[in-house]
């Protein structure tokens, strides 16, 4: 496993773009780890605002055939759209609709209402809604177990976390990949001279 971390400079002072890869290693391949997410090779995207997740679609980080997108639907209004005189706030259903159409799976909810109402952070429901989603190989059990050892906002984080992952049981749960470029090795491209 591998993570990154990336400092953005976008709306309400950066978004930071956290990247984790996970490899199951065999003795004869050597992994090669990306720094950043390249677009159309990512299988879990979430967002913690729905125009975020508009943002990974236009970067090309949501695929229909691979990517899981995990967002919450509520909005927190860009500079932009503060900026502009009258009403200069986005079109949310077009961007849910293209969020929709561009991902293989999507678990969305109001993250943010249901983590307060549980007495924790938004955090704490994405995990559940991770852990719920079934597009990582871990149980449920250890999502919980993760959050039991940070001793920090345990109840409350666990009620959020449980709550979000029923959300995303009631999702239809992601097909197994067909294409065998999505699940076999695959040799590195030849250098350009």
């Amino acid at each position: 496993a591998q993570s990154t971390s990336v400092a953005g400079v976008a709306q309400r002072t950066g978004a930071t773009i956290y990247y984790v890869e996970l490899i199951d290693p065999t003795p004869d391949h050597s992994p090669v780890m990306a720094q950043m997410p390249v677009p159309g090779d990512v299988d879990v995207l979430i967002a913690a605002e729905l125009m975020e997740a508009g943002r990974a679609v236009q970067r090309g980080f949501v695929t229909p055939d691979r990517t899981t997108v995990i967002t919450s639907s509520h909005r927190t209004y860009a500079v932009q759209e503060k900026m502009t005189p009258g009403n200069g706030v986005a079109d949310s259903a077009a961007v849910l609709d293209i969020v929709k159409n561009s991902a293989r799976q999507l678990v969305i909810d109001d993250m943010q209402a249901l983590a307060v109402s549980r007495g924790s952070v938004i955090s704490a429901s994405l995990f559940g809604a991770l852990a719920g989603s079934g597009a990582l190989p871990f149980s449920q059990a250890e999502f919980e177990a993760v959050v039991e050892r940070s001793g920090v906002g345990v109840k409350p984080s666990l009620a959020a976390l449980r709550a979000a992952a029923l959300v995303a049981q009631r999702s239809a749960p992601p097909p197994p990949p067909a294409d065998p470029m999505l699940t076999d090795a695959r040799a590195l491209p030849e250098r350009a001279a």
